[in-house]
């Protein structure tokens, strides 16, 4: 514990206010040719918003006074203690008993390419459905590595059946297949059930992506046979962005760790982090790392954040929070409807509980109402994303933990 008066001098000088003039020093030679810029000496000032887009949503206090804890080393013991807490915590959002779980440094795409550079090769064939942006983007990391990508396209809001994944899977006979779970960009929820037999069938890694969906909508790692699932911190799980929770099952880490090259980014590579997790079995090279001064990465200190926003989810139950995030989307649909605007999925079975999607009516123009709700009522919605750019507005659902 720190000295109560190291902490009540901290509180002090956070207290300051930063608007007093700089004295700065004057030299009759200075080598300082850039002048200090004008509106860094001003206070920091941030307005209050109703964040009612897609992500990130207005947190609650607790995991706001969570990001204000003492920052500690991030090769002490204590800092492992937590990573292993998240691991658990993880793997109960995730429903997974995967060793291999972990959370990454970054946002949602940070996870997307850990999947992609790390069990995929140049050359190897990839099959991506893109049914919205985040399809669109995975196709493009594939491609960047020097993949051979594959796609099953549909328009915004539509969805692949099995029978249309299997036919692909055959034909293309990829290493990897992408499905986006909650597409938000159209704010659909993507049926799972069947894909990962289906990937099993033909020797396949079935890659979901969940940063919409997970803690919305019922997803059930192990059970529903997905290979490699990732998340986001900043969308139902409703923690500040910058940390992106992943998992492996072990059909995913053999073809990882048994690779002929090396993945393409060393920040992202299994290798090294798995060690820094304490998953790769090998818990002696971690008892030393601190005195051998040996590490890959920082750790994100906004783990903090991450162990009281599990706390909270476990504190609720998982299914209490896809029942509540449903009853609450239920409850939003029902009013728009009765508003006389349509929803954008039809299929109410097929909508993601977290993001919904409105349908822009004719003859308005989706920019100036957007402008508008943010000018008058400091409340944001946005339009698409990617293809869904001018179809929709999107507001969002996602549980404010108390």
């Amino acid at each position: 514990m720190l000295p109560k008066a190291l902490l009540s001098r901290g509180a002090a000088l956070a207290a300051l206010d930063l608007s007093l003039p700089v004295r700065t020093a004057q030299r009759a030679a200075s080598s300082v040719t850039i002048p200090p810029p004008a509106c860094m000496l001003q206070p920091l000032e941030v307005p209050t918003r109703y964040l009612f887009g897609p992500g990130p949503s207005n947190v609650s206090p607790r995991v706001l006074a969570a990001g204000g804890r003492p920052i500690i080393g991030h090769l002490h013991p204590e800092m492992y203690q937590i990573m292993n807490d998240i691991k658990k915590g993880i793997q109960y959002a995730f429903q997974t008993s995967n060793n291999m779980t972990l959370s990454m440094s970054g946002s949602g795409h940070t996870a997307m390419e850990c999947a992609v550079f790390n069990t995929v090769e140049p050359g190897e064939s990839v099959l991506v459905s893109i049914n919205g942006v985040w399809g669109e983007r995975v196709a493009e990391i594939a491609e960047r590595m020097g993949g051979k990508v594959h796609t099953l396209v549909k328009s915004p809001g539509g969805h692949f059946t099995n029978e249309e994944i299997e036919k692909a899977l055959a034909k293309h006979k990829p290493v990897l297949f992408f499905l986006t779970h909650g597409e938000s960009s159209a704010g659909l929820v993507h049926p799972i059930d069947g894909i990962g037999d289906l990937c099993r069938k033909h020797n396949c890694l079935f890659l979901v992506d969940s940063v919409a969906s997970l803690g919305a909508a019922p997803l059930l790692m192990d059970q529903q046979n997905i290979d490699i699932l990732y998340t986001g911190s900043q969308k139902a799980l409703n923690a500040p962005p910058g940390t992106a929770p992943i998992s492996f099952n072990d059909r995913a880490c053999h073809k990882m760790f048994n690779r002929k090259t090396k993945p393409v980014s060393y920040l992202l590579d299994m290798t090294h982090l798995s060690n820094y997790w304490g998953n790769d079995g090998k818990p002696e090279f971690r008892a030393l790392i601190y005195f051998n001064k040996k590490y890959t990465y920082l750790a994100p200190h906004n783990d903090n954040v991450l162990q009281i926003i599990f706390y909270l989810l476990i504190s609720q139950g998982l299914e209490n929070s896809w029942r509540q995030h449903k009853e609450v989307a239920e409850y939003l649909w029902k009013g728009i409807e009765d508003l006389g605007l349509k929803l954008f999925i039809k299929d109410k079975d097929l909508r993601l509980p977290s993001v919904t999607t409105i349908a822009i009516p004719e003859g308005y123009n989706w920019r100036e109402l957007l402008t508008y709700m943010m000018k008058h009522h400091q409340m944001e919605m946005t339009g698409g994303l990617g293809p869904s750019i001018g179809m929709v507005r999107k507001y969002s659902t996602a549980e404010k933990q108390s």
